[in-house]
């Protein structure tokens, strides 16, 4: 309950305090990338496996081709999907999401469906959980595009590789999670986003 009420008041104070900074991110999609919506909308698996609809700025072209497993350096990011990209600034709508309830601060990221119903077994405790904007397997892979940037195949890699370690991130995040521990983890994704923008100036 604590959880829930943070992440309900928090979401709402980030909503007020940070609505220039969206408009100012809306206004340049419009400007930059014309020809296609600012919001980006797609179908997550949520809590108990029910599908809800996440929201991003868009960060790619309109017409694409393309699998759900983004690579740093791809031709549908845009230059400016890319800086906001870089600085998780593309994530920020998901604010909306936690103030519904549909997600949390802190907890596994969202699968696209095709993911989440290959988790078998204990790894579907991990959808006993609200999905959250960061979390500990999110930090590990911070660089995620970048690390699939390096290898000859993302695609396998991901399902083969980090996939299954998220999972098992996860896992362990749903044993022995703790409202102090979610605090933590929101100040070493603010930092490490941080580090990671500078890293890659």
């Amino acid at each position: 309950m604590l959880k829930y009420l943070f992440d309900r008041t928090a979401s709402l104070f980030g909503l007020l305090l940070l609505w220039p900074a969206l408009l100012i991110v809306a206004l340049l999609i419009r400007m930059k990338m014309p020809g296609g919506p600012v919001i980006f909308t797609q179908h997550r698996v949520g809590r108990d496996g029910r599908l809800f609809t996440m929201y991003k700025f868009r960060s790619m072209t309109v017409s694409h081709s393309g699998s759900s497993v983004s690579v740093a350096g791809e031709s549908r990011i845009t230059p400016l999907g890319a800086k906001l990209r870089k600085y998780k600034l593309d994530e920020l709508p998901e604010l909306w999401n936690v103030l519904k309830g549909d997600m949390s601060f802190v907890g596994p990221r969202p699968d696209v469906p095709g993911y989440a119903d290959r988790l078998q077994g204990e790894d579907r405790l991990i959808l006993k959980l609200r999905p959250g904007i960061t979390g500990p397997a999110s930090l590990k892979y911070a660089n995620e595009e970048e690390i699939l940037a390096q290898v000859s195949d993302p695609v396998k890699y991901n399902d083969e590789v980090i996939f299954p370690d998220k999972v098992r991130i996860n896992l362990d995040y749903y044993y022995n999670h703790t409202f102090l521990g979610d605090i933590r983890l929101i100040f070493q994704t603010i930092f490490r986003s941080y580090e990671l923008a500078e890293i890659q100036k």
